[in-house]
């Protein structure tokens, strides 16, 4: 295939466009935007950003394998009152956490025993999960907030590493990206989740642990959502029974905006994040601009819109560029090869 129209395919890609608007929309952003490029803003956006992309990263791997999870912010806001209840019980953080993250593994594990081992969809288990663990953290908690925990967690959590912009929390992000990254990109675990995603049953008769590959998929997103839950608790400094609600519906719009498909089988890590910033960078701008917390949920659905359309857009003009090219008669002085 010539080069040039290697590079016209990867340009229609859906990613490709998303990380494009990202790089535009910073640009203006920086020229245009009153305050936007100042350090405590920009470390703000990140800080903002990270609990979408924490959950982003299982998130991308399930949706790949053709599930879905929209549990996430509830497991994540039970997992912040549990913490907010033991804490004033007397339990010291260093044994909270633990029990957190296992109550996400736990969570997680239901969500994933229930649509693999009784074949339920994921979208309507996890709608219900979602319900379940949020009335599970109002009762653990109740109306309280828990604001008192440890200063050097709460400097962790929303500190920023000397004078620039870059949160402390970053980098423990940016480990996992790293290894979420190889996990689906460059080994064996990866390739079968698009083959799930792709064509399950095939996948199956191809010797694919289908069912065991979903479970663990879902045990991880809730040890995730769990993990930001933590990080929510103490970003903000408030352990809340409704902590992270509606993160769910960002956590989607990011992951789709990316380009991952919603059917499976399709999209990249990269893709993913980009679309997490895009997204983050874009309420960002709005809050700048006093743009009211209504028209940002209003945006943020019109943009779950676009992210489900625009990739099969981009995926149908590439197959009929496709298909021009192979209707197109061959170049003078080149004949088509003989039938055997």
């Amino acid at each position: 295939m010539p080069e040039s129209v290697s590079l016209a395919n990867r340009a229609i890609r859906w990613d490709t466009v998303v990380g494009a608007l990202l790089i535009v929309l910073l640009l203006l952003s920086f020229s245009v935007v009153d305050g936007f490029g100042n350090a405590l803003n920009l470390s703000f956006l990140i800080g903002n950003t990270l609990p979408i992309a924490l959950v982003a990263l299982p998130m991308t791997l399930l949706v790949v394998s053709g599930e879905i999870d929209l549990s996430v912010a509830s497991t994540a806001g039970l997992s912040g009152a549990v913490m907010g209840a033991l804490w004033n019980q007397g339990m010291t953080i260093e044994a909270i956490i633990p029990v957190c993250l296992l109550l996400g593994v736990v969570c997680g594990l239901i969500n994933g025993l229930l649509v693999t081992r009784l074949g339920l969809p994921s979208l309507a288990v996890t709608i219900g999960t979602m319900a379940a663990y949020r009335g599970i953290a109002q009762i653990v908690l109740g109306s309280d907030a828990v604001t008192d925990f440890p200063t050097q967690y709460l400097d962790f959590a929303a500190g920023r590493i000397g004078d620039t912009f870059v949160p402390q929390a970053l980098l423990p992000f940016v480990v996992f990206l790293a290894i979420a990254v190889v996990a689906l990109h460059a080994t064996p675990f990866g390739r079968s989740l698009f083959a799930i995603g792709a064509n399950e049953e095939a996948a199956r008769f191809a010797g694919i642990r289908v069912k065991r590959q979903k479970l663990i998929l879902f045990t991880l997103t809730g040890l995730m959502a769990s993990l930001t839950g933590i990080f929510w608790a103490l970003h903000y400094a408030s352990a809340r029974y409704d902590n992270a609600t509606g993160l769910e519906l960002s956590v989607v719009a990011a992951v789709l905006l990316g380009g991952i498909d919603f059917d499976g089988g399709k999209g990249t890590l990269g893709g993913a994040i980009a679309g997490v910033f895009l997204l983050g960078a874009l309420q960002n701008v709005m809050s700048l601009q006093d743009v009211s917390a209504q028209s940002q949920i209003v945006v943020t659905g019109v943009l779950l819109v676009l992210s489900v359309l625009g990739p099969r857009v981009a995926r149908q003009i590439a197959v009929a560029r496709a298909g021009r090219r192979a209707a197109s008669p061959p170049p003078p002085g080149k004949t088509a090869a003989p039938a055997s």
